[in-house]
């Protein structure tokens, strides 16, 4: 689930996509399993198996194919029917932020500074025609991946694997992807241009699912890909609307101890209104009943309207992912290149009035660090420039006066004119109201959607004061933070991300030593002290990071929550 925006992927990532992800509400507990297949949901309460499992989503499943889905932890739906080497795992809150083994027996085994990677898959894995997985499929997948007419999935592959940046895919090139290596059925290895440290994380994309070459369609693959997971595809119509999935008959629960597998049947239904979705699992009538959605979160008048109904507020999971929110600084224009005045900015936003222009505090959470509130990210608390609740004026206007600016000043913030909670007028107005207390003026420039992309990701057009977002890859400190701050990703000739052009040798150099280190709490202590230092030249405003509040159907049963996707995972929902 990728939540990273980019312009061909809007979160998924996705965030408004994924999109990751943390509390009970509904106050459900994983269970072990079913004690009796016939039975579709006891009088005890435990989830049992059986019965159809719908999902009701605004945005279409479409390109249902390994290669072209950009995904983190293995996808939602997607993790379904594409098992890869790792995956998430899957428990609520921080546990669910761990990485764990899914195809591959183990965690990949790093070697030579973390720049080999070696696993060996479990035996009597099976697609779904009954025939054996082996590590030439896994290898086929990711080869697949790299074909210009499969583009959409992750890059990491294309950039860290040696060769990665030629090699264009097994159907131009034949020989194959040399520095993944298949010595034998079970054992394959990956070697590197550089140490990736949180490979493991990264082998939870679904470009990591097997495929039989045999059965390779190339661009008509996701009509019918071939199956790993506890559900095959029986029906794929309107690019990804309409997915009916039932079950794989050659699936094993032994060789797979994160998907529970229980209804029988998944029916995805896309392209709908979300108030439409928020109606009908409100509702809960019919097929409804046992219906969620992973994609359409609950409104501020909506929330306000189910939190009075005690039973519907029941009824909502509510989810944290690796997300942030914030306002940033274009140094090079002008007054931003002056630190005192980016300092004057920090000190002067009002975070109430931004997190209630965002919906709430129950759909927003203030923040003043970069990285996420989340352990798993390495969340080390401080706020260099704290401005408590409602801003400090007093402060901003005294650093406003040691920069030349004692009668004020007037700059431009850019803005999206969607109405997303987010980068949109609701919070640019709110930033306008509080800086004008601190002497001030915030001229608003209001663009469509897609030019407001296309204009802050512009490294020679790039304004100087925007609203931004960040979301995570995978729940690690390093694909939050080297994107945005490691000055070699800087494009001049592309989508840029480091908005600031940070360019810094110590903390490029300490971005390639965490990313040496394979034990991510240690790893995760030292993103947070990276952010911590980074944090303190004002490069941008950290705002608020969201919160989902998602609806389900009343007869939807075992409610697990992540920290690595903030939404409800539908491998462990069960159905009366």
């Amino acid at each position: 689930m990728r939540l990273r925006r980019q312009k061909s992927v809007i979160s998924r990532r996705v965030a408004a996509a994924s999109a990751s992800l943390v509390v009970l509400a509904s106050g459900a507990a994983a269970c072990a399993g079913p004690k009796d297949k016939n039975d579709a949901g006891g009088g005890d309460g435990k989830p049992r198996q059986g019965g159809t499992l719908t999902v009701l989503n605004s945005d279409p499943q479409s390109d249902f194919d390994p290669a072209r889905l950009y995904t983190s932890g293995g996808g939602n739906v997607p993790s379904l029917v594409f098992r890869t080497l790792t995956t998430r795992n899957r428990e609520d809150g921080a546990e669910g932020a761990k990485v764990v083994p899914d195809l591959a027996e183990s965690l990949g085994k790093p070697s030579e500074n973390a720049t080999v990677w070696t696993y060996k898959i479990k035996k009597g894995l099976k697609f779904e025609d009954g025939s054996p997985v082996t590590t030439k499929d896994i290898k086929y997948g990711i080869e697949r991946s790299f074909a210009a007419e499969l583009s959409g999935g992750a890059p990491f592959l294309r950039d860290w694997l040696i060769g990665g940046d030629k090699y264009q895919g097994p159907y131009k090139d034949k020989k194959g992807l040399k520095s993944v290596e298949t010595p034998d059925d079970r054992t394959i290895v990956f070697r590197l241009n550089k140490p990736v440290g949180d490979f493991d994380y990264v082998a939870t994309q679904t470009s990591f699912a097997p495929v039989p070459k045999a059965k390779d369609k190339g661009t008509k693959y996701e009509e019918h890909p071939v199956s790993t997971g506890p559900y095959k595809v029986v029906k794929n119509s309107g690019d990804g609307e309409r997915l009916q999935l039932e079950r794989n008959p050659h699936w094993s629960a032994a060789t797979d101890a994160e998907r529970k597998a229980y209804p029988d049947r998944i029916d995805v239904r896309s392209g709908l209104n979300s108030s439409v979705i928020n109606q009908r699992l409100s509702a809960s009538q019919g097929a409804d009943a046992a219906a969620v959605t992973t994609d359409t979160n609950l409104g501020p008048a909506e929330l306000a309207k189910v939190s009075g109904d005690k039973k519907l507020a029941a009824q909502v999971g509510t989810g944290h992912f690796g997300y942030t929110n914030y306002l940033a600084f274009n140094p090079k224009v002008k007054p931003f290149d002056d630190p005192k005045v980016r300092q004057a900015v920090s000190y002067a936003v009002d975070r109430t009035s931004v997190v209630n222009a965002a919906g709430g505090s129950s759909l927003a959470e203030p923040a003043t660090t970069f990285l996420p509130n989340q352990k798993s990210f390495g969340y080390t608390k401080f706020d260099h420039f704290p401005a408590g609740a409602s801003g400090n004026p007093k402060k901003a206007k005294e650093l406003l006066k040691e920069a030349g600016h004692k009668d004020g000043l007037t700059i431009t913030l850019t803005h999206s004119n969607a109405k997303n909670f987010e980068t949109g007028p609701e919070i640019a107005t709110a930033l306008q109201d509080a800086l004008k207390k601190a002497g001030i003026t915030v001229k608003l420039q209001g663009l469509e959607d897609n030019d407001y992309e296309d204009k802050v990701h512009d490294a020679k057009d790039e304004p100087g004061l925007f609203l931004a977002h960040w979301g995570a890859d995978w729940p690690s400190g390093g694909p939050f933070l080297s994107p945005i701050f490691d000055g070699r990703q800087i494009v001049n000739d592309g989508y840029n991300f480091n908005s600031s052009f940070h360019n810094d040798k110590s903390v490029n150099a300490e971005i390639d030593a965490i990313n040496k280190l394979t034990d991510h709490d240690a790893a995760a202590k030292r993103w947070g002290a990276l952010d911590k230092k980074i944090g303190a030249q004002a490069l941008n405003v950290p705002l608020f990071h969201p919160v989902y509040k998602r609806l389900y159907g009343k007869d939807v049963k075992n409610v697990v929550i992540s920290d690595w996707t903030g939404v409800l995972d539908v491998s462990q929902v069960a159905v009366k």
